[in-house]
Order: structure tokens, then sequence, then C-alpha cells
């Protein structure tokens, strides 16, 4: 064979798993409730170049674990590598991927609205309509909770934007399987 045809045989690419779609995912992590846990663990998503749009950790019912519910977008195959890179942290106990079962998830934003003696009625309004509490007013605004999925604390927000929104802060999402499995029980086994 000659150099020239050597040289002009295409490459193949290399074929990875999943469709490639970038998508949300929703990761469930159970770890040991210690410090630098939540470093070691944004470290490494950061490490693999995932942007984190939320996470949220408490402690479970033992003091001695924590859950946290990290939100990154991600194809298939790089968010599977990011899990098995997950399980390589001594603290993780255990890491689920929930993107695609049926589960509860929830957000919580406070909302500081500008209102007027003529909008505070109707603001109230459209709180109540979503579900919502007022649980501050001052003479110039009103801050309100909301709970509910993305798409209604988003529809909620979009409302009072209207009006002016003078602060804004919002929890992420917390994630729970629906039936009776549960990731905590499966750690203690």
């Amino acid at each position: 064979m000659s150099a020239d045809t050597t040289a002009a045989r295409p490459v193949p690419a290399r074929a990875l798993p999943g469709s490639g779609e970038v998508r949300r995912h929703l990761l469930i992590a159970v770890v040991q409730n210690r410090t630098g846990v939540l470093n070691r663990v944004a470290s490494l998503m950061r490490a693999r170049d995932f942007n984190i749009e939320s996470l949220s950790v408490s402690h479970t019912d033992s003091d001695d674990v924590s859950r946290m519910t990290i939100s990154i977008h991600g194809d298939e195959f790089h968010v599977e590598q990011a899990i098995k890179q997950l399980y390589r942290l001594v603290d993780v106990l255990k890491v689920q991927d929930v993107t695609d079962e049926p589960s509860v998830q929830h957000e919580l934003a406070l909302v500081k609205v500008r209102a007027t003696d003529r909008n505070r009625g109707e603001i109230v309004s459209i709180v109540e309509m979503y579900r919502g509490r007022v649980v501050d007013l001052a003479t110039e605004a009103i801050v309100v909770e909301v709970t509910g999925t993305e798409s209604e604390v988003d529809a909620l927000i979009a409302l009072l934007r209207g009006f002016g929104i003078k602060e804004l802060v919002r929890t992420g999402a917390v994630v729970m399987a629906r039936g009776s499995q549960s990731i905590e029980e499966a750690t203690k086994r």
C-alpha cells in the first residue's frame, strides 16, 4: 500500500452509548454527613464539566447521613460517568438517577414583590391561586412563599413579574421516587 491511500482513509468516530441528547438530569445521592463532602461532590461535578443547576442538601432521619438532590444538564453517557465517579468518593453511599422514574419533585421559592394599597389584594389572590402564602407584609412589598413543581413555581413568578420583583430566592428541586422503595433504606442493607 502506498502512503497516499493510507492517509486518505477516514478515521471512524468513536460511538458512545445513549442518544447524545443533552437534557436535565436529577440525581439523588445519599452520603455520610461529614465535613467536606459537599465540596468534594461539587468539585467532582465541576471537574466533569457539569454546571450544577441546583443542589439541595439536608440530613435525613439519621444524623450521620445526608441526602443530596443534584440537578445537572448532560447526555446519558456523561451523566453515567459522573455517577460512577461519585461512587469513587469515600463518603458516597448510594447514587440514583431519577430523571426518567416516576417521582415527586418540588421547589420552594420566596418572592418579594412590589406592592401598593391598590394592587395588594390582586397579588394575594394570584398567590392563593397557586397555593402559595403571604409570609411578610410591608408598606411597599409582600413576601410570598410558593412550593410546587419547577413549572408551577415558574408560572407564579412570571405573573408576579408584572408587579415588579424586588428579590427572589429558590431552593432548586428536591426529589423522591414514587412507590414504596427507598434509596435511604437501600443504603442500610
